[in-house]
């Protein structure tokens, strides 16, 4: 089993360093780094560029041009990028528990995909943890919200079944699964605009090809840095794309990795 953590990213490179030391400081290691930059301005890539240097594994900065929000795009040819056959994905805003990524490959099975959840940070404790670059955190802090979540006590988990249904609770930011599931479905589907539908879609035609869901908890905690809300995409287009998804039991997307036929 080969690892690779994807990274999505857009132009918040203080964010995306904490990420990558948090990174440094797993248990276990990913075999490779992959980050989807969604069109960062240079500084990112400078960022990037100096932890190569050092950087215990590979890492690949896939970027294309800044075109407005992308980000299925940049997953989809991220997705092309990645040589290891499971996939452990986060947003660029994340800083990983010293287990995160131990957990998602403990708790990996066939025809599952697993998605946890993530502890907020609040406004301002998120400004002195990027000032003073804090990787570590216990549940007792006061600069954190929902603090149960950062309970760790990952034999819970054997209580959770997977199940063939989605969930309101799936976030992109902490969800992992097998490449070739992703492959099979098509990837994200690139007709999304903005913001906000792409993951619950995506989730659901991995279900939809048989693929069952598992929620994560007290376990590949994560933490969440304080960001204003982007705004969502086109609702319209998003709620029509998931209902025919749903009711359809659609499996493949036709504007995905590969450009398919209607």
């Amino acid at each position: 089993m080969k690892v690779a953590l994807l990274i999505s990213t857009y132009n918040w490179p203080k964010a995306l360093e904490l990420v990558l030391l948090s990174v440094q400081k797993q248990s276990i290691l990913p075999d490779e780094v992959v980050i989807a930059d969604d069109g960062s301005t240079e500084s990112t890539k400078f960022l990037i560029d100096r932890f190569k240097e050092t950087f215990p594994v590979k890492i690949k900065h896939i970027w294309h041009e800044d075109i407005g929000f992308t980000k299925t795009v940049i997953l989809n040819k991220a997705f092309q990028n990645i040589e290891s056959n499971y996939i452990i994905q986060i947003d660029g805003d994340i800083i990983l528990h010293k287990h995160f990524i131990k957990n998602h490959k403990t708790l990996a099975r066939e025809n599952t995909f697993l998605f946890g959840s993530r502890v907020s940070l609040k406004q301002v404790y998120s400004k002195k943890v990027i000032k003073n670059k804090i990787t570590k955190f216990c549940f007792l802090n006061a600069g954190l919200l929902r603090k149960t979540r950062a309970i760790y006590f990952p034999l819970f988990n054997r209580l959770i079944t997977p199940k063939a249904q989605n969930s309101s609770k799936l976030r992109g930011c902490n969800m992992s699964y097998w490449k070739k599931d992703a492959f099979a479905i098509n990837g994200y589907n690139e007709n999304f605009v903005g913001w906000g539908y792409e993951d619950f879609d995506f989730a659901q035609r991995m279900i939809n090809n048989n693929v069952s869901a598992k929620r994560i908890k007290q376990a590949a905690i994560q933490f969440h840095i304080y960001h204003k809300e982007a705004p969502k995409g086109n609702t319209k287009i998003g709620d029509a794309i998931q209902i025919e998804t749903a009711q359809n039991k659609k499996i493949k997307c036709i504007n995905g990795i590969e450009k398919l036929k209607a």
